[in-house]
């Protein structure tokens, strides 16, 4: 492969998510991208933009797609991004019509460009080898027109993520090296995943993912045709006086990109790599974030007896939390809420606020 090309890179910033299981913290008004979480000052959000603005050398390379409800959260934040490169879906479709709408409107500025995606609520601590793969899987994505994905080098057996096992090596480079992708599989059990991690053949499936724009404008032809004829014609004669998009948008398929597209195309390959990485998936993550010399961990005041393993969070600084013979136990107080989790039940979190959402007299807490 020739090194020295050098495509234009554009990332697309994936920031429409609920953030579910952080809740109470992150709630509908204000989800967990939007959010500071650690002592820098920069929200989720932010800091995924300041990491891709150095990689694609200015904040009006960068697009963001949201919904509705955050269009001006997402143009407070970025004050520097273009406002004509926030793309708005009407409704919330998943994955892979936000992706296929940004890839759309990347093909419109540079049908030549290559297009990363990235989630906006990852938590990345090693900034320069994160560079180093994402400039590896642009280069990776220009020369051979496969659909690029970053794996994670798994340090758990986690049952959280999704995996992605690796076949064959494409090419060579370092310690970057691209394999084609045999499988993914979705959240495996914890039996399942330490056998993964036995084989050394898997990564976790990071949702970052890189492409020539036109390869992936042609997966979505090939193999979702409807959703791809649908949400063209739609972004080709959307105008502000005609616009298609809200008309359009509610009857596309909503599906990941996952399932979409990448368990389908036969031009799929990963970069196992490591650079600090979580998802920031649901409250756990503060103990990774936050974990100190203590038995607990604890943002706000906190006075505990006979507590471990407890993660303890408080908004208001006035406020205080207190335990008595706890373990293994997430209490958040945030606002009006107060939420009392065991850490092995996080996941369930966003059961509560769907109930939260069916019930009117409770929907101000979701």
């Amino acid at each position: 492969m020739n090194a020295d090309a050098q495509p234009l890179f554009v990332p697309v910033i994936l920031a429409g998510g609920s953030g579910e299981r952080f809740w109470p913290l992150s709630r509908k008004h204000r989800p967990k991208q939007f959010l500071t979480l650690d002592d820098s000052g920069r929200s989720l959000l932010q800091a995924t933009a300041d990491r891709l603005t150095a990689l694609a050398g200015h904040a009006a390379r960068i697009m963001v797609v949201t919904g509705r409800d955050h269009r001006a959260q997402v143009l407070e934040q970025l004050p520097d991004m273009p406002v004509e490169n926030l793309l708005v879906e009407p409704t919330p479709r998943d994955t892979a019509a936000a992706i296929l709408f940004a890839a759309l409107k990347v093909a419109q500025l540079n049908p030549q460009a290559v297009m990363g995606v990235f989630p906006a609520d990852h938590r990345i601590t090693d900034t320069p080898a994160f560079e180093r793969v994402v400039r590896r899987a642009t280069q990776v994505a220009h020369l051979t027109d496969h659909l690029v994905t970053i794996g994670v080098t798994p340090t758990f057996p986690a049952t959280g993520y999704g995996y992605i096992e690796r076949g064959d090596l494409l090419d060579a480079h370092d310690d970057l090296a691209a394999y084609r992708v045999t499988r993914f599989t979705e959240k495996p059990d914890s039996e399942t995943a330490r056998a993964f991690l036995s084989t050394g053949l898997y990564s976790w499936n990071s949702g970052m993912f890189i492409w020539n724009v036109q390869a992936i404008l042609g997966s979505f032809e090939q193999h979702q045709p409807a959703l791809y004829a649908h949400l063209s014609e739609a972004v080709a004669r959307h105008t502000p006086l005609q616009p298609r998009l809200p008309e359009v948008f509610p009857q596309l398929a909503k599906i990941s990109i996952d399932y979409a597209i990448l368990e389908k195309a036969d031009n799929v390959l990963v970069i196992p790599a490591e650079f600090g990485w979580d998802d920031l998936g649901d409250w756990n993550a503060m103990e990774r974030l936050l974990k100190g010399e203590g038995d607990n961990v604890s943002v706000g005041r906190h006075v505990g007896i006979d507590t471990g393993g407890a993660i303890l969070y408080t908004t208001s600084g006035d406020d205080l939390i207190a335990t008595i013979g706890l373990e293994d136990v997430v209490v958040v107080r945030a606002g009006d809420v107060t939420l009392v989790v065991r850490k092995d039940r996080t996941q369930d979190i966003k059961q509560v606020v769907q109930q939260l959402k069916s019930h009117p007299e409770l929907e101000r807490f979701a």
